[in-house]
């Protein structure tokens, strides 16, 4: 009897850790990306050539990505024409 709360314990926990938001605040930028706001509407290749410290991802239209969700990854969207078009945190 008392395996099962912790089976179920356990099959939960990936839900609860999907089920994260970013509504504070001090998470919504703790990658900083909002220090490379101004990135946006610049050619996708400035993205590329930057060397970080933290991990950074470049999506393009098309590009196969993870669903997890980290604060610390930069993300950069880049639109059909080698555009950034959204910088941010995940």
């Amino acid at each position: 009897m008392t395996r099962i709360p912790l089976v179920l314990t356990l099959i939960a926990l990936p839900a609860m850790a999907m089920a994260q938001t970013t509504d504070d605040p001090d998470l919504t930028d703790a990658c900083g990306a909002s220090g490379f706001a101004g990135l946006v509407g610049q050619s996708g290749e400035i993205a590329d050539m930057l060397e970080l410290e933290q991990t950074t991802r470049v999506i393009r239209p098309g590009t196969i990505v993870t669903r997890d969700y980290r604060l610390d990854r930069i993300n950069f969207d880049i639109d059909d024409d080698g555009t950034i078009t959204r910088v941010y945190c995940g």
